[in-house]
């Protein structure tokens, strides 16, 4: 089904500077709610705020009573604590002075439980120091590599069963579970991606029956991101937990690729026509520096209006288009951009304008943008 947007009013549209990008609020509560509906409750759920980094985001997850949430940076964990989010997961793997910052947030932000994920024993150590040194105790997950070969530590190996033993013998780290993330698995075909998850889960069902075995205990699994949420949606286990992210604004790029997921997108990127340089060519005001360019270049935005416009050139401050023969522009029209990424979209706004029914009724602070907040 082609991708599409909601419409915005004609006093919107001469408001709103460009480029700039916008959420509909109304489509992200949608999004939230159908996660919540696949879920089956929302204390299955450990969404990710890479996506938004918004407190106004955080909120409404957390008015509809999803208070795990998952960051990849400590400025987002400050975000979310600030927020009022009672329990975080920094699943990424702290080393060096951001050690101290985890310590740090901990210490500040008693009321919210922060999570770290670790592969290797130096860091564990390290962290272990720095907890004991400010008198608290860290949870931590141990990150699994089930195939991604990004961080983790494989499920079926020593190394993972010496760092279990270590976590659990130290004072000023507390086991907490498995980090399981498996973003390579991006079959288009649900059913491939069912299989694979299978096949990676066997390991990790291996490696926790080891750990019953010693008496460790691993109440918590925290699984997948959004290609594979469906599939773990399926699963009976008490102890997972699920963990998407790009659903609550998504985005063409996991649209296409995945068309059995229902969510819409929910952020678009508003830019303006400011030349007509040639017949049948139009620049806009939507260079690389207003939307994601992880994808390759011709493939970082889709417009339902213009679905097959052929982008022939993109630089800083200019997206450059060649768009049908019977539609006609002139500088000043808008255009609305689907980013095929969002994630790294949103980073690149300090504030987004948001839309409900057509008309500016908000703006949100995209605080977790920063590399740094206060700690």
């Amino acid at each position: 089904m082609p991708a599409t947007l909601p419409e915005l009013d004609a006093h919107t549209l001469q408001t709103l500077p460009s480029p700039t990008m916008i959420v509909f609020r109304d489509r992200v509560i949608q999004n939230i709610d159908k996660m919540i509906q696949m879920a089956g409750s929302a204390d299955r759920l450990r969404p990710h705020c890479k996506t938004h980094k918004m407190p106004a985001v955080a909120a409404l997850l957390l008015e509809r009573g999803v208070d795990k949430h998952k960051a990849a940076t400590i400025a987002e964990v400050e975000m979310l604590a600030t927020a009022g989010v009672p329990d975080i997961l920094l699943a990424y793997n702290p080393v060096g002075p951001n050690i101290h910052r985890v310590v740090e947030l901990t210490v500040r932000f008693p009321e919210s439980r922060i999570a770290v994920t670790c592969d290797h024993p130096a860091p564990l150590h390290a962290l272990n120091d720095a907890a004991a040194a400010a008198n608290v105790i860290i949870p931590v997950f141990i990150d699994v590599n089930v195939g991604m070969n990004r961080t983790g530590v494989a499920p079926d190996s020593d190394a993972i069963r010496q760092l279990a033993e270590d976590i659990t013998a130290l004072q000023h780290v507390s086991l907490q579970g498995l980090h399981v993330y498996d973003g390579h698995l991006r079959s288009t075909r649900l059913e491939d991606r069912r299989k694979a998850v299978a096949e990676g889960w066997a390991s990790v069902a291996a490696f926790r029956d080891w750990c019953d075995s010693k008496n460790i205990a691993l109440p918590r699994i925290v699984c997948g991101g959004t290609p594979t949420f469906p599939v773990y949606c399926e699963f009976d286990d008490p102890t997972v937990e699920l963990s998407p992210g790009t659903s609550i604004f998504f985005d063409t790029g996991y649209g296409d690729a995945f068309p059995d997921l229902p969510f819409l997108p929910a952020a678009a990127v508003l830019t303006r026509v400011v030349s007509c340089p040639a017949p049948h060519c139009i620049t806009l005001d939507l260079g690389t520096k207003a939307v994601a360019s992880d994808p390759p270049k011709g493939a970082r935005v889709l417009f339902p209006s213009e679905p097959d416009a052929e982008h022939i050139g993109h630089n800083e401050e200019h997206l450059q288009l060649r768009v049908s023969e019977d539609r006609s522009y002139a500088p000043g029209d808008v255009l609305l951009a689907i980013p095929v990424h969002v994630c790294p979209t949103s980073a690149l706004y300090d504030r987004v304008p948001v839309i409900e029914n057509g008309k500016l009724v908000d703006e949100w602070e995209v605080t977790g943008r920063c590399r740094k907040i206060t700690v």
